[in-house]
């Protein structure tokens, strides 16, 4: 018995078998076969019954990763394939306000149980978000360049009044060239 590469449901959803489109001239007169171009799935208006009703399932799979106090209620869920639907759940940690988690279920054709294919956390329209990142080139501003040369002047100025005054140590030059302390008061 001789086993084919393709099965009977890749030849009967019109894709071609390897005899139908070989290099050995793949149509009847020789000539190469025309490719029909691809289309993108469409995605279903609706999502698939079963896996809209699975929520219990979804939350027993975002269960398995995340504390139970973490998930809030039921946000909704959205069709995003044939057998492919995404669940919300409000996200209740720390620091993520507006974020969702979620739960990708499916199911294979004529099942009635949903599986869950992958959970994780999302932001929603109102999440708090960093700001977009900005390369340093474009950050540093000319008056930020003159305000940090400056500040470095006036070190430079300072030291030099520090050598010039006579080497005090620690403190401000008081009245009559005293040297004093943090608060005021002259040092011994």
């Amino acid at each position: 018995m001789t086993m084919s590469a393709t099965s009977s449901s890749d030849t009967a959803a019109g894709h071609p078998s390897p005899a139908e489109s070989g290099s050995a001239g793949g149509t009847p007169s020789g000539a190469p076969a025309a490719k029909a171009p691809r289309r993108a799935p469409r995605r279903p208006s609706k999502p698939d019954a079963v896996l809209a009703a699975a929520v219990e399932t979804a939350r027993a799979g975002l269960l398995e990763v995340v504390p139970a106090d973490q998930i809030g209620p039921y946000a909704g869920a959205a069709a995003d394939a044939e057998r492919l639907v995404t669940h919300r759940f409000e996200a209740l940690r720390p620091g993520y306000n507006g974020w969702q988690w979620y739960a990708t279920v499916a199911r294979v054709p004529r099942g009635k149980v949903a599986t869950v294919c992958e959970v994780g956390l999302l932001p929603s329209e109102n999440a708090v978000m960093a700001p977009e990142w900005v390369p340093w080139s474009e950050r540093v501003r000319p008056e930020d360049v003159a305000a940090e040369e400056a500040a470095e002047a006036q070190e430079r100025a300072d030291a030099l009044a520090g050598a010039a005054g006579g080497g005090s140590s620690g403190g401000d030059a008081g009245d009559g060239g005293t040297a004093t302390h943090g608060d005021g008061t002259p040092e011994d």
